[in-house]
């Protein structure tokens, strides 16, 4: 086995973006794009994502012309990822041509048709709500692969709260139920199974969280939370070699997936350690041989409050 140790989160979020470009689902995307595209002419649209990561949705808003011009402010709990953030923002200007400025504690990023002005912060997400409920309200709200990670019935009605009356949601793979490896291997279906509990078991301030099913139950958690959804559909993630073999950083991408089942079900006493070993140690190499299918279930969401 050679992959790639020890794993670096970041690059994982990097090598992901391609996985994710693929996955997001088209027809979603086009109703946010309807919602959101044509109001810039009048008045800046205010973004908020919860959760972003190193920024990839900024720059895919960017990059497919739905955000050019407006506020984005991106939070999440990570200060490594915040700093990746803004690392990323000053290469993917550079790489396009853009001029990007830092003023009064933001970036402003110009160019032909494009004037938005990006926020980071490393904040917890409740404490964010808490700070900015009843001072600021934005026209979008983003959370791309993260409410699985959330208490939903707690994070919700908060993260709604932060947008304006008719204000637009778009969130974005959310994780439902389905981990898939080809070809098959002997535990494949007790790992799932197993792997999945560990989501389940999740606790975040004492609360569970989305866990392995949130897709199919955000219907549920979004009408509680008084929202309308207004679009849906998969967006399942499916990596797999070409002749030329996996595209980008999408070989990283798989070897951090393996090893993240690997660390969540070490010391499991349902799974005996050596023939788990052996499973985890034989997905490494099928990727090196280039041979790896992976598919996870997802679905996207859009709507309004």
């Amino acid at each position: 086995m050679t992959a790639p140790l020890p794993f670096s989160y970041q690059r994982y979020l990097a090598a992901k973006k391609s996985v994710d470009d693929r996955a997001l689902n088209s027809e979603v995307g086009a109703e946010l794009a309807r919602r959101v595209v044509w109001g810039q002419a009048g008045a800046p649209l205010r973004v908020l994502e919860v959760g972003c990561g190193i920024g990839t949705m900024l720059e895919r808003l960017v990059e497919k012309g739905m955000l050019y011009h407006g506020t984005y402010t991106g939070i999440d709990l990570d200060k490594d990822n915040i700093s990746q953030a803004k690392t990323r923002l000053e290469r993917f200007a550079a790489v396009r041509k853009e001029n990007l400025t830092w003023k009064d504690e933001g970036f402003f990023l110009k160019g032909k048709n494009l004037k938005v002005r990006a926020d980071f912060e490393a904040i917890d997400l409740f404490d964010f709500i808490q700070r900015e409920q009843g001072q600021r309200a934005w026209d979008l709200l983003l959370a791309h692969a993260f409410l699985d990670l959330a208490p939903l019935p707690a994070a919700l009605p908060g993260m709604l709260s932060l947008l304006k009356k008719g204000g637009t949601f778009y969130f974005t793979l959310n994780f439902d139920g389905a981990t898939i490896f080809q070809p098959p291997l002997e535990l494949d279906e007790h790992i799932e199974i197993l792997y999945h509990g560990t989501m389940d078991a999740r606790r975040v301030k004492g609360m569970p969280t989305g866990g392995s099913r949130t897709g199919r139950r955000l219907f549920g958690h979004l009408k509680a939370a008084g929202a309308t959804v207004i679009a849906a559909g998969p967006s399942d993630w499916v990596v797999f070699p070409s002749p030329r073999g996996y595209p980008e950083d999408e070989a990283y991408f798989l070897h951090f997936i393996i090893d993240t089942i690997h660390q969540s079900l070490a010391g499991q006493s349902e799974l005996d350690p050596a023939p788990f070993k052996n499973w985890v140690e034989e997905r490494h190499r099928q990727v090196e041989r280039q041979e790896l299918v992976y598919i996870a279930h997802q679905l996207d969401f859009l709507g309004y409050v």
